[in-house]
Order: structure tokens, then C-alpha cells, then sequence
């Protein structure tokens, strides 16, 4: 038997492990289902503790259920603190209420409260749970693509599965979450478009001997009218996710023109610009918008939403050339002005805000629910209790994600490595427009749940570098494309495996020791400073 063919027969030591190709899928899509399941389960467990709200639940929480009843949020009766029970869930006022984010997050949340009960936190949560467990599912299913091996997708999935941010944000009932998990469906929407667009591009080059200077322009793109439309949707959890648009927007149009300049087209620079980069943003805009403005539809039905009938009053409507604008798109735009307004205005210091600068290293995560028990009380049975939500990530993951992003970079950088290109694309066009916005105070590190993916993303990649999946090779790669040869069949090395064994099971470890800090868990109080490793994480 050749080496090939031996090498065919097995994974890591050749011959050890044989499979038929249903029974190799059969395991690739078990190992699949078990990274979900063990998401579902640490994200569900005990998810209706605390029985109160925690953090800024008491805005969403209550937002989400007068929208549900109403179609746009209303005011609450004062002084009902941080309680939502069976009591309070009624004590909602006719009066709409003036929110800073667009409608579909909350909507979401309510979604939970209709299959769970609106007066418990079950309910509260069910819905960010649920999006916790999808975004490990799909970074699973992306990275296989993106990968081209089921192993490293599987270890990308395992690493949000047991990170601690991940699972701190699905068990909180934030906006947050589903943001992530809408930029995340459109990034593998784009993933999609670009294998398409791959493919059509070989067949034009083969087809083509004679190509002009400028080359074919592609409409024909369902996945990119998906990730329009899924982009959209994630402006309209929060205005955030229009980032995720226009850097995968840009990544789109500078693909497209290192394809035309490869193929040696003369006119590649305007053709990617004035031509495809034209059709790519007419596919890409004009649909996200209409996703975005469908999240208003709620606002929309009624006439008491806040702001609703801003035009109709008296010196409000437009008048001359934009006279024609219905009135409710003129309210709309109005209400769009105040929420911008806020956004690039706000100034609330509060004690766990963290600059945009210390992210990368968790240097100050966001305390969202606190609660010390001395002995006797409650069923404290030792000196001191707490309980404790932390929105700090695994810290052997995250430190581990940052070097992986700067190695991708130097991958990038020197090798054209269109992998680590896409990986880049989606962790920096979550994070450098935060760098953007020094006016406003008020930002915290669970912001950063929006483009973690990412992190898990390169950190699997730069696993698999380590197991040997990938390659350097001579010369350069393909700009945006599938990079650095791969082996023919990956050769694992005991060696490599074993590190990446200690690693992973290390991080488990590590995941496990944090997680009743991630859950409200009672601890003694002792146990809860032997996780204050760094000054700012108490």
C-alpha cells in the first residue's frame, strides 16, 4: 500500500483508526451535535436564576414585554426595582416609552416570554440561550467551510461552547447576543457567496480565452441577498451591526478586484469599483434597508409609539422640496436623529465601563449581578456567600484568541492568507469603529460578544496550524481566497496533538473553575476572590 493510500485509511497515526466515508460523516456531524448539546446545556442550566433582573434586564426586559402587548415599548409604574413576577408583569403605563435601540432585539426577547412566561426568568432568557446555542452551532458549520475540515470547525464551536462570555451573555437577557448571532449568519452568508462567486469565476476563465479588460459582471448572488437582508436585521438589534456590513461590504469589493487583476484584466481597478463594486452595493444596500426599516413595522401599525406623530404636530413637517415625505417616514427619520444623538452624546460614567483599549485583554469585565449571604442567611451554612454574574471570558481563550488574531495578521500581511483575511474582517469591523467613538463613556466589555466568533474562529485556525493541517509555502497565496496550501491529508504528530490536547483540556479546566462566577452560583466568598486575578475583575 502506498503512503497515500495508507495515510487514506486513518487520522493522526496512519492505520490506527479505519472509516467508511458514511461512517467518517456519521462521526464528523456526532462530533457536531455534541459541541451543540454541551452549549444547550451550560446555557440552559439553572437559567432562570437569579429570580430577578439583573444588569440593564431591567430596560429590556420590560421594553420587550410592553412592546409585545402594545407594538412599542411603554413606561412602568415606579419603584418596582429589580423584581418581575406575577405582581409586577401588570404594572405596565399606556404611555410609550422613548428607547435608544431598534425594535427586533426586544421582539426577540419577547418571543422567549410568549413560550416561557413573561414573570420568570426562563422566560426573560429563553431567547438569548437559544441564540447562545445557534452562534455555536454555526461558527461549527462556518468554520468547517471556511476550514475545509470538520475537526477545526468542531474545535472553533467547542471553544465559544466553554468560553465564559459567550455563556454569560446567552444566560442574560441582553441585546448583545443576537447581535452576534445575526453578523454571524451574515458572514457565513458571504462566506457562501464567495464559493459561489469562486466557482463562476473558473468557469469564466475557462470558457473565456479572449477576456477584454474588464470582465464578467456577477447578479446573480442569492447568498449575498441573504447576508443583505440578515445585516439589516442586525442593524436593527442594534445599530452596531452596521459595521459588520460595511466591513464585509469593503472585504466583497477588494476581492473582487484582486480576482480581476489575477486573471490580468487591465481594467480590474475600475471594474471592481465602478462596475461589480456598483452591482455588489445595489445587491447588498437597498435590501438591508428594507430589512432594517421592516423591524419598525410594530412602531409603524400604531399611532401612540414614542414620537409616532412627531410630523402631524404643528411646525414639524417638512416643507419645500422633502414636503412630500410621508409623514410617518418624516417621525421615523426624527426619531432617528434623537437616538443618534444619544448614542454619539451619552456621558454616564459607571463604575464597570471599559475603554475600548482594554477589551483585547478583559482587563474590565462587566459585574451585571452581585449578592453576599452571611451565615444563616438565605442558606448561607459558612461564614460568607456570593453569587456572582461576571461577563468575563475564559482567560486562557481570550489572551490564546488575541495572539491567534496577530499571528492571522502576519499570515495576512505575508503570505496573503485570505483565510485569516476573512477571520480579520469580522473581529475588526466588531471592534475599531469602538475606537471611533471617544465622546461617549458608557461602553463595556460585553460588547465584544459581537465579534468573539471571530476569536474562536482564529484561534481554532491557529490550532490547526499547530496539528499541521495548513502549510508556508513559497511565494504567495490567494489574496481573499483559500490560502496557504493545505496538505493533501493532514500528518499529525503525536507531539503537536498532545499540545493541543493539554491545551484544550486546560481550557476546560480553566472554563469549569469560572463557571459559578458566569452563573450566580453560590460560592463562599473565599472561592470568589481566588478568581480575582487581575484588579479590575472585581
Amino acid at each position: 500500500m502506498s503512503r497515500t493510500a495508507e495515510a487514506a485509511a486513518g487520522w493522526w497515526k496512519n492505520g490506527t483508526w479505519r472509516f467508511t466515508p458514511r461512517a467518517a460523516r456519521r462521526l464528523q456531524w456526532s462530533a457536531i451535535a455534541a459541541v451543540t448539546l454541551l452549549a444547550a446545556a451550560v446555557r440552559l442550566w439553572n437559567l432562570g436564576h437569579p429570580g430577578v433582573l439583573v444588569f440593564d434586564e431591567i430596560y429590556y426586559v420590560r421594553d420587550s414585554y410592553s412592546q409585545l402587548l402594545n407594538g412599542f415599548p411603554t413606561k412602568w409604574a415606579e419603584g418596582l426595582g429589580m423584581n418581575f413576577g406575577p405582581n409586577e408583569i401588570t404594572q405596565s403605563l399606556p404611555t410609550a416609552s422613548y428607547v435608544v435601540h431598534p425594535p427586533l432585539g426586544k421582539w426577540l426577547i419577547g418571543l422567549g416570554m410568549l413560550v416561557c412566561d413573561a414573570d420568570n426568568g426562563w422566560g426573560w432568557r429563553m431567547s438569548t440561550a437559544v441564540a447562545g446555542t445557534l452562534a455555536v452551532l454555526l461558527v461549527t458549520v462556518l468554520g468547517r467551510r471556511l476550514f475545509r475540515s470538520t475537526l477545526i470547525g468542531v474545535i472553533a464551536g467547542f471553544l465559544m461552547a466553554i468560553d465564559g462570555l459567550a455563556i454569560v451573555m446567552s444566560r442574560v437577557s441582553l441585546l448583545d447576543n443576537f447581535l452576534m448571532l445575526a453578523a454571524l449568519l451574515g458572514a457565513y452568508f458571504v462566506l457562501l457567496d464567495r464559493d459561489q462567486n469562486d466557482r463562476v469565476w473558473q468557469r469564466w476563465l475557462r470558457a473565456t480565452p479572449h477576456r477584454g479588460d474588464y470582465g464578467p459582471v456577477l447578479w446573480r448572488r442569492p447568498w449575498l441577498l441573504a447576508a443583505s437582508i440578515t445585516f439589516g436585521l442586525a442593524a436593527g438589534i442594534k445599530w452596531s451591526g452596521l459595521y459588520v456590513l460595511a466591513g464585509f461590504g469593503l472585504y466583497l469589493v477588494i476581492r473582487d478586484m484582486y480576482q480581476r487583476r489575477k486573471a490580468g484584466l487591465v481594467g480590474w481597478f475600475s471594474a471592481g469599483v465602478l462596475t461589480q463594486g456598483l452591482v455588489s452595493f445595489a445587491l447588498l444596500v437597498p435590501l438591508a434597508l428594507a430589512s432594517y426599516l421592516a423591524t419598525w413595522t410594530g412602531w409603524l401599525l400604531t399611532s401612540t409609539g414614542w414620537n409616532r406623530g412627531w410630523a402631524a404636530e404643528a411646525g414639524n413637517a417638512a416643507t419645500g422640496f422633502f414636503s412630500w415625505v410621508p409623514h410617518w417616514a418624516q417621525s421615523l427619520w426624527h426619531y432617528h436623529t434623537t437616538m443618534y444623538q444619544w448614542h454619539s452624546t451619552l456621558n454616564a460614567p459607571h463604575p464597570y465601563m471599559a475603554h475600548p483599549l482594554t477589551w483585547p485583554l478583559a482587563l474590565r469585565p462587566t459585574s451585571m449581578y452581585y449578592e453576599s449571604f452571611e451565615y444563616g442567611q438565605d442558606g448561607c451554612t459558612i461564614s460568607k456567600c456570593s453569587e456572582a454574574i461576571t461577563s468575563l471570558p475564559n482567560p486562557l481563550i481570550w489572551w490564546g484568541g488575541l495572539l491567534a488574531l496577530g499571528f492571522l495578521a502576519y499570515l495576512l500581511v505575508r503570505y496573503r492568507d485570505g483565510v485569516a483575511g476573512f477571520i480579520l474582517v469580522g473581529a475588526l469591523s466588531g471592534y475599531l469603529p469602538w475606537l471611533l467613538t471617544p465622546s461617549r463613556s458608557a461602553v463595556f466589555q460585553f460588547y465584544t460578544i459581537a465579534y468573539a466568533p471571530f476569536v474562536y474562529l482564529a484561534l481554532a485556525y491557529a490550532v490547526g496550524w499547530i496539528l499541521g493541517y495548513w502549510r508556508l509555502d513559497q511565494g504567495y497565496g490567494k489574496f481573499f481566497g483559500t490560502i496557504s496550501r493545505r496538505h493533501p491529508l493532514p500528518r499529525i504528530t503525536t507531539p503537536n496533538l498532545t499540545v493541543v490536547a493539554i491545551f484544550l483540556v486546560t481550557a476546560l479546566a480553566v472554563s469549569i473553575y469560572f463557571y459559578p462566577l458566569w452563573t450566580g452560583t453560590r460560592i463562599s466568598f473565599t472561592f470568589w476572590q481566588l478568581h480575582i486575578w487581575l484588579p479590575g475583575w472585581s
